[in-house]
């Protein structure tokens, strides 16, 4: 283990959506066409992601290693292949010295209080506000209740509940025909769907696995 171990979580109870305004002077609600589609532009108020790293298993070399491979990684710069190959290889550190506390300690602390049994945690948190634009259009063939529900059979998973409750009691009326979230201070992913229509004039031959592909029993297992 040479990187920070990462958690990140996005809460979704304090975003909101306000309408987008456009115009220098004489501001009006935006509207535009999205492809073949009327949108009514939103801004997402509220949505932050908070990170947390933990480092304590990891020596002062190795967090000088990984934030430069970061920053090259940002701007675009290609690693040498013995720097890549260092950053996968390296020797552990010395195991930690023996906690005095007890299991008793341990088991009756309190919740997020517990004594550290291994090294001493070394935690950095940080937050990071997103101000996404969200497009939604009434006349889209497809509802989100339909898309929720296709996406619970292919990639289900134990949010799946919460998710659906957010798009039901806060995302505005329509579908998002148009999502676009800041990355990087110069860097936005946008997401479109220009054109959308039901078929049913397909062939079963587009359907058919070819008979040179192998399953993966380790890929979605729980499926």
């Amino acid at each position: 283990m040479s990187s920070d171990i990462i958690s990140a979580q996005m809460s979704t109870k304090p975003i909101t959506f306000e309408r987008a305004l456009s115009g220098w002077i004489f501001k009006h609600e935006k509207l535009e066409q999205v492809g073949d589609y009327n949108a009514v532009y939103y801004t997402v108020e509220g949505m932050s992601l908070i990170t947390r790293k933990r480092r304590e298993h990891l020596t002062t070399e190795d967090i000088k290693k990984n934030k430069a491979f970061l920053q090259n990684l940002a701007i675009g710069s290609l690693m040498a292949e013995d720097e890549f190959i260092s950053l996968q290889h390296r020797k552990s550190l010395p195991p930690p010295r023996r906690k005095a506390a007890t299991w008793e300690e341990y088991i009756n602390a309190t919740a997020g209080l517990a004594p550290s049994l291994g090294r001493t945690h070394v935690v950095k948190q940080t937050e990071k506000k997103f101000k996404a634009i969200v497009a939604m259009a009434e006349d889209f063939p497809l509802s989100v209740d339909v898309l929720l529900d296709i996406l619970e059979i292919v990639a289900p998973f134990k949010h799946f509940d919460k998710l659906r409750c957010f798009c039901n009691m806060r995302l505005p009326p329509g579908f998002p025909v148009r999502v676009e979230i800041p990355i990087l201070p110069t860097i936005s992913a946008k997401i479109t769907f220009q054109k959308f229509m039901f078929r049913n004039d397909l062939t079963s031959k587009m359907f058919k696995i070819p008979k040179s592909y192998r399953e993966d029993a380790n890929r979605f297992s729980d499926l």
